[in-house]
């Protein structure tokens, strides 16, 4: 064979070999993006549970029980203190500014708020029926509460007197509220019965728009990445985790979860935690395009979960159900599972 031809059959083989290369999909995302979880946190204690709360300097988790918050070390996963006094509770917002945390209680329609240093309980400010997910939005400075059942958001001032104060406004939303985030000026609401991103202005506290999931329903979870105003929201019929734009509300992408999704969050990936006990990992593949990367094995039951942005850490709460996701849990097995990914 002549020294061109040789030179002609090498180039047509690395060119073809290429091809074949570009052509196969990837198995998976990086080894250093594969998420697990590593830790078991064996808190126990009694009640059920619903959002958990991280606060990332303090390193605590505040984890709502039902007539009971306990706050645990993120580190240890002990048990640092109990804050009693609740009939129904669902989340906790922090505002450090204050000094203060506030604890949503659906039953009692109330915000049982609490001192940051002590944890002990302050007082109570009358909310709504149903009152729900609870946030604090630092640029309008108010603490959020959603209520279900009275189809509304509550706003609270974080400095209202503890005994005798009330809640600064309640805004009619035409819909039974879940999750909030908030950025910019702007709250955003999932009406799980709708199918619906309810956007409210957080300086006037108007409704002033109202976009669609579809092609994903029943909207649970919800969190947002700030820079590039995306939203991510957990819908359970079908089951999807939406990307949404947070400025025109155009449906970008709609992933397939699994069953019983309670949280999103974002940290660069983004996550969808799973009654069913799986973590949906989805990623922006190409600019504009987004998958599912990866499925974690969590536990059955840990349908919602926290983030610590600081350490990239995700910590999901959940028990031993020995009659399925539907069932109740056995005493005394509560646990957080802390997800970290490889390396971290």
């Amino acid at each position: 064979m002549s020294r061109m031809k040789l030179i002609l059959l090498t180039l047509s083989l690395v060119f073809i070999a290429g091809s074949f290369a570009q052509a196969q999909p990837s198995a998976s995302p990086p080894a250093a993006s594969r998420y697990r979880v590593t830790q078991t946190y064996r808190v126990g204690g009694t009640g059920g549970w619903d959002y958990l709360t991280v606060d990332p300097q303090q390193k605590l988790l505040y984890v709502p029980r039902g007539t009971h918050t306990m706050v645990v070390d993120a580190a240890s996963g002990k048990t640092v203190a109990d804050i009693p006094g609740q009939q129904e509770n669902h989340g906790v917002a922090l505002v450090p500014s204050a000094g203060r945390g506030f604890i949503s209680d659906g039953e009692d329609a109330s915000v049982t708020i609490f001192d940051l240093k002590t944890n002990k309980v302050l007082g109570k400010v009358r909310a709504a029926d149903d009152a729900d997910c609870i946030v604090y939005d630092p640029d309008c400075g108010k603490v959020l509460v959603s209520c279900g059942d009275a189809e509304a958001m509550v706003v609270i001032s974080p400095d209202v007197d503890p005994r005798t104060g009330k809640a600064d406004a309640t805004v009619a939303l035409g819909g039974k509220p879940e999750f909030l985030a908030v950025d910019q000026g702007k709250i955003y609401v999932n009406l799980e019965d709708k199918d619906q991103v309810a956007v409210i202005d957080s300086h006037t506290m108007k409704v002033i728009h109202k976009w669609p999931t579809a092609p994903g329903g029943a909207p649970t979870g919800m969190s947002i990445d700030p820079v590039h105003h995306r939203l991510f929201v957990g819908c359970r019929k079908p089951q999807k985790l939406i990307v949404m734009s947070a400025d025109d509300g155009k449906v970008l992408a709609g992933l397939p979860i699994g069953a019983g999704v309670d949280a999103t969050r974002f940290d660069g990936d983004i996550f969808a935690s799973c009654r069913d006990g799986t973590l949906a990992v989805a990623r922006e593949t190409a600019p504009g395009k987004f998958a599912i990367v990866q499925t974690v094995a969590t536990r059955p039951g840990a349908r919602t979960m926290g983030l610590d942005p600081t350490t990239h850490t995700l910590y999901l709460p959940t028990a031993e159900l020995p009659g399925g996701n539907d069932g109740m849990s056995r005493p005394g097995s509560f646990m957080i599972l802390v997800v970290r990914a490889a390396g971290r």
